[in-house]
């Protein structure tokens, strides 16, 4: 079955219908983080870091607002999801499977994808296309302040979705918040300008601000889809 997303979820096509004042806030956040966003994706041991990883980094450094407190927004500050979404349980006729990891979340992860642990600074775990490594799923987690209990104090989805994809000119698709386990989920659909698309997904649970992220080229994107919005709908960052 395909992923289904709480009613209040919205497409954005037009960064306008964004309130200015929350628009401020998020930009003025990433123009502090500026000499940093520099000085991380100018320069890599192998050569010009990608934009795509690039795009995932300034993700991170969202997730690091949160954990400072940068943004200045009390947690559940704004309106909230009220309605539970299902997690998604499919296997898709066999291309995914239940993951669960003894530090205490669940996925339903690709059938027969390599898969990596841990490296410092980039992800805690990463499953890889064993044909193609463009085609990647990264699950990563960066403790918060105690004071932060769900990702809505980065401020409404849609202001944090046109901020992200205005700071990497990516074209936001989609902006889209459910509410799953009684955890509130951030959903970002993003195609960038070097032929690769990437889905986000962000939420805060246990002290932690979960980061998942679902990559591939454009051309595939279409043929992913599925599968990739099934992987993120099945996370959970605990154990029903």
């Amino acid at each position: 079955g395909r992923v289904r997303r709480n009613p209040r979820s919205v497409i954005v096509n037009n960064p306008k219908q964004t309130t200015k004042r929350n628009m401020m806030r998020i930009s003025l956040f990433l123009l502090a983080l500026a000499p940093a966003i520099i000085t991380g994706f100018s320069v890599h041991n192998e050569g010009a870091v990608s934009r795509r990883e690039s795009f995932t980094k300034t993700a991170s450094l969202f997730s690091g607002a949160v954990a400072a407190g940068v943004l200045g927004v009390p947690a559940s500050s704004w309106a909230a999801v009220s309605e539970e979404t299902p997690r998604v349980t499919t296997r898709m006729g066999g291309l995914l499977e239940k993951y669960q990891d003894s530090r205490g979340w669940i996925i339903m992860a690709p059938s027969g994808w390599n898969k990596f642990d841990g490296e410092v600074g980039a992800y805690d775990i990463k499953w890889q296309d064993l044909v193609d490594p463009t085609d990647n799923i990264k699950l990563s987690s960066t403790p918060v302040k105690s004071t932060t209990t769900s990702i809505d104090a980065l401020g409404p989805v849609a202001d944090v979705g046109a901020s992200l994809a205005a700071k990497r000119n990516a074209k936001l698709i989609r902006a889209e918040e459910r509410q799953t386990d009684g955890v509130l989920f951030y959903f970002f659909d993003f195609a960038l300008d070097d032929g690769t698309h990437q889905m986000l997904q962000l939420c805060v649970n246990k002290g932690k601000i979960w980061s998942l992220d679902a990559n591939t080229l454009e051309k595939r994107y279409s043929k992913r889809k599925e599968m990739y919005d099934n992987i993120l709908g099945s996370f959970s960052p605990k154990l029903s």
